[in-house]
């Protein structure tokens, strides 16, 4: 058994699964009030731009009306409400794998890719469009992202680490009558 595979009982995963996505929508929302309210990236609209660590790091306000980098913008409402219907598919089915899930390393990766998937979803509801603000271009990453997307991005990673580690290992089944060997 890999040091990854920490096999904790599939309730108390799916648990600490949700948890951790309930932070991420908590957090990923709260850094957005922040910046479209109280920062007034709001009444500035796109680009506006406040220098944090200059060129490293800044606050540059982009709202993204399609899917990951702005892939397939989504300009009509019907192609906006399609985006929210999908993302809340596949959140839905993210969900019914952290109930199954047999280690703490794919409960953590689910629960970050649920989190932040319905804080961009939240965000399609309220504003058409997901607020972006976390911009590292001047480290040669040209996009501008959010807490969500960043959960979603180390969320994947963490499935991958999770197979590249533990492959198909699963869980030994319990013998159906209840003894052990």
């Amino acid at each position: 058994m890999s040091v990854l595979a920490r096999y904790i009982p599939s309730t108390r995963l799916a648990a600490i699964g949700a948890g951790l996505a309930a932070l991420v929508i908590v957090l990923d929302q709260a850094s957005k009030l922040w910046v479209l309210h109280g920062l007034g990236f709001m009444d500035g609209g796109p680009g506006t731009r406040i220098e944090v660590l200059d060129p490293w790091f800044n606050l540059t306000m982009v709202w993204n009306r399609g899917v990951s980098f702005g892939l397939f913008a989504a300009e009509s409402l019907w192609t906006r409400l399609l985006l929210i219907g999908f993302s809340l598919v596949i959140a839905g089915v993210i969900a019914v794998w952290l109930t199954r899930a047999e280690r703490k390393l794919q409960a953590l990766a689910f629960g970050l890719i649920i989190g932040g998937a319905i804080g961009n979803v939240i965000d399609r509801v309220a504003y058409g469009a997901v607020a972006d603000f976390l911009d590292f271009s001047g480290l040669w990453f040209p996009y501008v992202f959010n807490v969500a997307d960043a959960a979603i991005s180390v969320g994947v990673a963490g499935l991958v680490l999770d197979v590249i580690v533990n492959g198909s290992e699963r869980k030994p089944a319990a013998p159906a009558d209840g003894t052990s060997d």
